[in-house]
């Protein structure tokens, strides 16, 4: 069960409406690092959670928060493209020429699907993907996966902070900033609760290593034809980051035989010459 507070988490002012920048703001909604992405992660993640219940009730409590941002992201693009109304629009439309570099920067969708409101889509109107949502089930996959999810959404969120002169887009955005970078210590936390680099990996680490082929488990395949020696690598040489082995370097060689493919079936319809 859900309740709704009428009232923004954080003040959403806008000093200057610019449609230009409501479409840059797509993308903190709809965008693969926007706030529909890790609202729906979080709350995927708790409503599939086994364990202790202290880690579902977080993940729920932040995937709620994460409603509140898209709330302001809402608001904030809606008070953006307030500067789009009536005579910008008319004149827009009237001189034409592909409507002005489509509607001088702002998405047109704002004005024709929306009504000058946000919209489930990135900067360039791409409609939100439920693929990128990641809910493995596997407690410290997600963790990981909720740390680059905020990581790239907090540089989205730095970089549309210098987009901006706006002092009210520049708060908003100051306190979504500030947000984002308690949910990295967050997740972050949880991984060092569970036991850190040496508890939780290799993940998952319910699956014994000894099913493993161990003379690969900690091994550095080189690619590179021009690398004659092995690099001054943390990753080429010394123990291991899970200490459970050790790093060594080698110049990647194959183990295996060329693969030699079955002539197709009749029923595939391939060419005489494939007939072997």
């Amino acid at each position: 069960m859900f309740y709704h507070e009428p009232k923004l988490q954080y003040k959403v002012r806008v000093d200057k409406p610019n449609p230009q920048f409501a479409r840059l703001l797509q993308q903190a909604i709809g965008g693969i690092e926007g706030e529909i992405r890790v609202c729906l992660q979080y709350l995927f993640q708790a409503w599939g959670a086994r364990g202790p219940a202290k880690y579902r009730d977080m993940l729920l409590e932040t995937g709620t928060e994460e409603i509140s941002h898209i709330e302001m992201l809402c608001t904030a693009v809606a008070l953006n493209l307030e500067g789009a109304k009536g005579d910008l629009i008319d004149r827009v439309v009237s001189e034409n020429p592909v409507v002005k570099e489509i509607m001088g920067g702002m998405d047109p969708r704002h004005y024709l699907s929306a009504g000058l409101a946000a919209m489930a889509s990135d900067a360039n109107g791409v409609p939100f993907n439920g693929s990128w949502v990641v809910a493995s089930g596997n407690l410290a996959a997600d963790m990981y996966a909720n740390v680059m999810a905020e990581s790239t959404g907090r540089l989205l969120a730095t970089r549309l902070w210098e987009s901006t002169d706006d002092p009210g887009m520049k708060d908003m955005l100051a306190f979504l900033i500030a947000r984002d970078t308690m949910h990295q210590n967050q997740w972050l936390a949880v991984l060092e609760e569970l036991g850190g680099p040496t508890g939780v990996h290799p993940i998952p680490n319910s699956f014994p290593q000894s099913q493993e082929t161990q003379d690969f488990s900690y091994t550095f395949f080189s690619t590179n034809v021009n690398r004659p020696e092995p690099p001054a690598a943390r990753w080429a040489s010394g123990p291991s980051i899970d200490g459970k082995g050790e790093f060594e370097f080698r110049h990647a060689t194959p183990f295996g035989d060329e693969p030699i493919l079955s002539p197709p079936i009749p029923e595939a319809n391939g060419q005489d010459e494939q007939q072997l």
